[in-house]
């Protein structure tokens, strides 16, 4: 493949992952490059894995229906609640992995659309609890994917939590950590649902140097039952722009990064 062509097709799957679709029109409107090679273009990013084609463009490659839960449907649910903002948030974030970066994701709906949106990078490391986001970065040859191993209890999760979770976690020191939250509040800090996932999630920011808390503005001023941690070990919180002003403000005042895209 010529550098030309790689340029190419870097700059359809960074358009179609912006957008969540496109056509061949505007694809080709883009890279002055005609609508044939756009196809072919096309035609490799989804043996790749990156996108699916449609009549007339492509769109971000859709959500793995994973055979053994393809009854359970409550991950699935939670994936398509305020889609097209984590959709923003997870290419906002995604943007923030440095070349040859050892990263962590911890499992979460918000969490597996980040890593979706680095299949097209290379050089990562990426060690997960998320059997979903192991499965899936798995087949991209440039990243190179560590599995915790661990007990799956929720179906439907993919979530492993456990003793053999913290003992895998515990080999590794992460350049940036991804993790996502059920609550984010300004006093009570980061929470979610069950304890034992708590502890996985505070494993992962003790060894990580950067925490990036991706989160719906619809998780932020809510509490749930579990604490992760407390705000000051946040580096940054990505959120989508229907956060209320004053409740930003409040966050930006007590010195908290916070990117709402």
């Amino acid at each position: 493949m010529s550098v030309k062509t790689e340029q190419r097709e870097k700059q359809i799957l960074q358009a179609v992952l912006r957008q969540g679709k496109s056509s061949v029109d505007e694809l080709a409107s883009l890279t002055g490059a005609s609508a044939a090679s756009v196809r072919r273009d096309l035609i490799r990013l989804e043996e790749r894995g990156l996108v699916n084609r449609t009549h007339g463009g492509a769109r971000v490659a859709g959500q793995t229906v994973y055979q053994p839960f393809r009854f359970d449907s409550t991950f699935h649910e939670r994936e398509h609640r305020f889609p097209e903002e984590k959709r923003r948030i997870a290419m906002a974030a995604a943007e923030l992995v440095g070349e040859r970066e050892t990263i962590a994701f911890t499992a979460g709906t918000t969490t597996t659309q980040v890593a979706r949106c680095i299949r097209h990078k290379a050089g990562i490391h990426v060690v997960t609890n998320a059997v979903n986001i192991g499965m899936e970065l798995s087949v991209q040859p440039g990243l190179d994917v560590t599995l915790t191993g661990g007990n799956l209890r929720w179906a439907g999760a993919f979530s492993l939590t456990g003793p053999m979770t913290l003992e895998g976690l515990s080999g590794f020191f992460m350049d940036k950590a991804f993790i996502g939250a059920c609550g984010v509040d300004l006093v009570k800090g980061v929470t979610t649902i069950e304890a034992e996932e708590a502890a996985i999630f505070r494993a992962v920011v003790r060894q990580s140097k950067e925490v990036i808390l991706v989160a719906d503005s619809s998780k932020i001023g809510m509490v749930s039952p579990a604490l992760i941690c407390t705000l000051d070990r946040i580096s940054r919180i990505v959120t989508d722009d229907g956060i209320e002003p004053a409740v930003l403000a409040g966050f930006r005042d007590a010195g908290i990064d916070v990117l709402a895209v």
